[in-house]
């Protein structure tokens, strides 16, 4: 677990190590720590648009003196895992664009307007909170349950900005995206945790509706 003086001195000593510049964005608790929204994290995860750009990232990391770590016992047996590296306190989880199921589409690019250098070399450039919402809101841990919670109560969210994207995810092939958001959504509602408009949920179960026919008229082409 590092704070956000450790993680910014941490990625001060990448940004000088790199030999020449490097993009990429910050997704997880990185991208809440750069916005100011959490104050600590245990890993930090980064999503690149090109796979060399992570070679180079890997390559300063080692030079820091980081070791490779087993992604299997984080992550298990799925696809789009990380390279995964340990350096000191931190663990760092490095995507390229597909993050298990979710993808980093180009929407999501595009919203992240927040931008830090740090270094010589490194800029990262921030997920929306929409977009943390989003990659959250597919998986099954608690912790990111917990995350969910925290961004709404220092963010202002746009609705409709996540039932767009929860639609693109599924034409990028995340099939589940409307489900599970959805059902999370349904659970923090009734639990009063979090005030999402039954409007939200109706629309979602909509798409998830229009979805399913959509695969039902697939299945009767096919046979």
């Amino acid at each position: 677990m590092i704070d956000i003086r450790e993680q910014e001195e941490m990625l001060i000593a990448l940004g000088n190590m790199l030999e020449k510049k490097i993009s990429c964005y910050a997704i997880g608790g990185t991208a809440m720590m750069l916005k100011g929204i959490k104050d600590s994290t245990l890993d930090l995860d980064f999503v690149f648009d090109k796979g060399e750009d992570r070679e180079e990232f890997i390559a300063a990391l080692r030079k820091l003196g980081a070791k490779e770590s087993d992604v299997v016992i984080v992550y298990g047996i799925k696809e789009n895992t990380p390279i995964m590296l340990e350096l000191g306190k931190a663990r760092f989880d490095l995507f390229t664009n597909k993050i298990i199921t979710s993808v980093f589409s180009q929407n999501m690019k595009e919203r992240a307007k927040e931008i830090h250098e740090f270094g010589k070399n490194l800029i990262i450039m921030v997920a929306d909170v929409h977009d943390l919402i989003i990659m959250k809101g597919v998986t099954s841990r608690q912790k990111d349950i917990d995350d969910i919670i925290t961004v709404f109560k220092k963010s202002r969210i746009g609705w409709n900005i996540i039932l767009k994207e929860a639609e693109e995810q599924v034409k990028l092939g995340n099939e589940k995206a409307i489900l599970s958001i959805g059902e999370k959504f349904e659970i923090l509602r009734n639990q009063k945790i979090i005030d999402v408009p039954l409007s939200f949920l109706d629309d979602l179960f909509n798409l998830l509706r229009k979805q399913v026919k959509g695969k039902s008229k697939e299945k009767k082409k096919r046979s």
